[in-house]
Protein backbone atom coordinates (compact mmCIF):
# COMPACT_ATOMS: atom_id res chain seq x y z
CA UNK A 1 0.00 0.00 0.00
CA UNK A 2 1.09 3.73 -0.60
CA UNK A 3 0.03 6.77 0.75
CA UNK A 4 -3.44 8.02 -0.50
CA UNK A 5 -4.04 4.82 -2.87
CA UNK A 6 -7.33 3.18 -1.58
CA UNK A 7 -5.51 0.39 0.40
CA UNK A 8 -3.59 2.95 2.27
CA UNK A 9 -6.72 4.69 3.53
CA UNK A 10 -8.26 1.69 4.57
CA UNK A 11 -5.38 0.73 7.25
CA UNK A 12 -5.42 4.19 8.52
CA UNK A 13 -9.07 3.81 8.67
CA UNK A 14 -8.98 0.60 10.71
CA UNK A 15 -6.14 1.56 12.65
CA UNK A 16 -5.52 4.96 12.60
CA UNK A 17 -2.07 4.80 11.33
CA UNK A 18 -1.42 7.09 8.81
CA UNK A 19 0.51 5.46 5.74
CA UNK A 20 3.31 7.54 5.15
CA UNK A 21 5.70 5.23 2.76
CA UNK A 22 5.15 2.71 0.16
CA UNK A 23 5.14 -0.22 3.16
CA UNK A 24 3.96 -4.10 2.92
CA UNK A 25 0.92 -5.72 5.22
CA UNK A 26 3.62 -7.67 6.63
CA UNK A 27 5.86 -4.45 7.94
CA UNK A 28 2.62 -3.24 9.07
CA UNK A 29 1.72 -6.59 11.00
CA UNK A 30 5.55 -5.57 13.22
CA UNK A 31 3.68 -2.77 14.77
CA UNK A 32 2.28 -3.82 18.41
CA UNK A 33 -0.66 -2.38 17.61
CA UNK A 34 -1.37 -4.51 14.36
CA UNK A 35 -2.92 -8.34 14.84
CA UNK A 36 -3.13 -10.48 11.77
CA UNK A 37 -6.77 -11.41 11.60
CA UNK A 38 -7.78 -7.78 11.88
CA UNK A 39 -5.22 -6.76 8.74
CA UNK A 40 -6.26 -9.66 7.18
CA UNK A 41 -9.49 -8.48 7.20
CA UNK A 42 -9.28 -5.41 5.64
CA UNK A 43 -10.18 -5.42 1.43
CA UNK A 44 -7.31 -6.45 -0.15
CA UNK A 45 -4.97 -7.60 1.94
CA UNK A 46 -7.02 -10.78 2.85
CA UNK A 47 -7.80 -13.82 2.20
CA UNK A 48 -5.38 -14.61 5.53
CA UNK A 49 -5.36 -18.28 6.60
CA UNK A 50 -8.31 -19.32 8.87
CA UNK A 51 -6.60 -21.90 11.54
CA UNK A 52 -6.00 -19.50 14.59
CA UNK A 53 -2.61 -21.19 15.56
CA UNK A 54 -1.27 -20.71 11.98
CA UNK A 55 -1.94 -17.33 12.12
CA UNK A 56 -1.06 -16.33 15.49
CA UNK A 57 2.65 -18.45 14.47
CA UNK A 58 3.02 -15.91 11.54
CA UNK A 59 2.04 -12.76 13.45
CA UNK A 60 4.79 -14.00 16.42
CA UNK A 61 7.80 -14.79 13.58
CA UNK A 62 6.56 -11.77 11.68
CA UNK A 63 6.88 -9.45 15.06
CA UNK A 64 10.19 -11.15 16.14
CA UNK A 65 12.52 -11.89 12.40
CA UNK A 66 14.48 -8.60 13.64
CA UNK A 67 15.31 -10.08 16.59
CA UNK A 68 15.82 -13.71 15.66
CA UNK A 69 18.05 -12.50 12.70
CA UNK A 70 20.34 -10.61 15.22
CA UNK A 71 20.29 -14.02 17.16
CA UNK A 72 21.47 -15.96 14.09
CA UNK A 73 24.37 -13.24 13.40
CA UNK A 74 25.25 -13.51 16.65
CA UNK A 75 25.78 -17.12 16.95
CA UNK A 76 27.23 -17.12 13.34
CA UNK A 77 30.33 -14.52 14.65
CA UNK A 78 30.78 -16.82 17.67
CA UNK A 79 31.10 -19.79 15.80
CA UNK A 80 33.81 -18.21 13.54
CA UNK A 81 35.45 -16.76 16.57
CA UNK A 82 35.39 -20.27 18.28
CA UNK A 83 38.61 -21.32 16.43
CA UNK A 84 40.34 -18.62 16.45
CA UNK A 85 43.63 -19.55 17.93
CA UNK A 86 45.36 -17.75 20.36
CA UNK A 87 49.55 -18.12 20.33
CA UNK A 88 51.12 -20.24 23.05
CA UNK A 89 53.40 -17.28 23.90
CA UNK A 90 50.26 -14.36 24.09
CA UNK A 91 50.46 -12.14 26.75
CA UNK A 92 47.51 -11.34 28.32
CA UNK A 93 48.92 -9.16 30.39
CA UNK A 94 48.84 -6.67 27.48
CA UNK A 95 44.91 -6.78 26.92
CA UNK A 96 43.86 -3.34 28.51
CA UNK A 97 40.36 -4.11 30.02
CA UNK A 98 40.69 -7.18 31.19
CA UNK A 99 40.03 -7.82 35.19
CA UNK A 100 43.08 -9.53 37.33
CA UNK A 101 41.09 -12.32 38.21
CA UNK A 102 40.01 -13.13 34.55
CA UNK A 103 43.76 -12.22 33.38
CA UNK A 104 45.01 -14.76 36.20
CA UNK A 105 42.65 -17.59 34.97
CA UNK A 106 43.36 -16.90 31.31
CA UNK A 107 47.46 -17.38 31.94
CA UNK A 108 47.04 -19.91 34.25
CA UNK A 109 44.71 -22.17 31.66
CA UNK A 110 46.16 -20.70 28.73
CA UNK A 111 43.65 -21.61 26.37
CA UNK A 112 44.18 -22.66 22.62
CA UNK A 113 41.51 -21.11 21.00
CA UNK A 114 39.07 -18.30 21.73
CA UNK A 115 36.22 -20.80 22.40
CA UNK A 116 38.21 -22.41 25.12
CA UNK A 117 38.63 -19.37 26.29
CA UNK A 118 35.19 -18.78 26.50
CA UNK A 119 34.42 -21.67 28.33
CA UNK A 120 36.69 -20.69 31.44
CA UNK A 121 34.25 -19.74 34.23
CA UNK A 122 34.58 -16.63 35.23
CA UNK A 123 35.90 -15.32 31.58
CA UNK A 124 32.86 -12.85 30.56
CA UNK A 125 31.61 -12.30 27.26
CA UNK A 126 33.19 -8.66 27.49
CA UNK A 127 36.58 -10.11 28.26
CA UNK A 128 35.99 -12.08 25.26
CA UNK A 129 35.30 -8.84 23.48
CA UNK A 130 38.63 -7.27 24.34
CA UNK A 131 40.54 -10.43 23.78
CA UNK A 132 39.06 -10.81 20.17
CA UNK A 133 40.15 -6.84 19.98
CA UNK A 134 42.93 -6.99 20.70
CA UNK A 135 44.11 -10.32 19.00
CA UNK A 136 42.61 -9.38 15.92
CA UNK A 137 44.58 -5.88 16.73
CA UNK A 138 48.00 -7.89 17.26
CA UNK A 139 47.38 -9.98 14.01
CA UNK A 140 47.07 -6.76 11.56
CA UNK A 141 50.38 -5.43 12.69
CA UNK A 142 52.05 -8.78 12.39
CA UNK A 143 51.16 -8.57 8.98
CA UNK A 144 52.54 -5.19 8.59
CA UNK A 145 55.70 -6.24 9.61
Amino acid sequence: MTPGNALGRKVETAYGIPVSKEVRALDLLKRPEVDYQRLVDIEGIGPGVEDEQVSRQLEIQVRYSGYLGRQQEDIARRRRHETMEIRADFYFDGVQGLSAEVREKLQRVRPDTIGQASRIPGVTPAAISLLLVHLKKSCKMQAKD
